[in-house]
């Protein structure tokens, strides 16, 4: 099936994705500090760059969307046009995903993953039980945890 808009106008919707500040990373820092956690942003020190690193809990979280990291929710699809460039770089990014993972593990950190699905969509969960989620595992000693939304 062909695209539905020219090149140009598929470019310029393309180059409006955000990949910082996302409004389910701004959902998540938000919660987070109104729960009185105080964290990094984006930190190049850490493996991965993650969205959000707590250093005194020596933890780094991640907030992924669906289709850029190739979650099995209903937010993903891969597209019909130029399909084998889209599972080539979305293959890539899981790769990646799981080096940084193994990365941070071996350095001693924590690692928490908040899907996009859990904060949207049709299957999103409550944003103050996500937050509670968050909250637990940030306080206890979990090794990791990743929270998508309801199967």
């Amino acid at each position: 099936m062909p695209d539905i808009v020219d090149p140009q106008t598929r470019s310029r919707m393309m180059s409006g994705i955000r990949g910082k500040n996302t409004q389910p990373e701004l959902l998540v820092r938000r919660g987070l500090h109104a729960r009185g956690f105080r964290f990094r942003l984006h930190t190049a020190k850490v493996p991965g760059k993650p969205d959000l690193v707590l250093a005194r809990y020596r933890a780094a979280i991640f907030v992924h969307g669906c289709f850029w990291h190739g979650h099995d929710c209903h937010l993903f699809r891969l597209p019909s046009t130029n399909t084998e460039f889209w599972r080539e770089k979305i293959g890539r990014n899981r790769s990646r995903d799981l080096q940084v993972r193994e990365q941070l593990a071996t350095s001693g950190w924590r690692v928490m993953v908040i899907w996009e699905c859990a904060l949207k969509g049709r299957t999103r969960l409550d944003p103050a039980g996500v937050l509670d989620l968050m909250v637990a595992w940030l306080r206890g000693d979990g090794p990791s945890l990743d929270i998508s939304g309801a199967a």
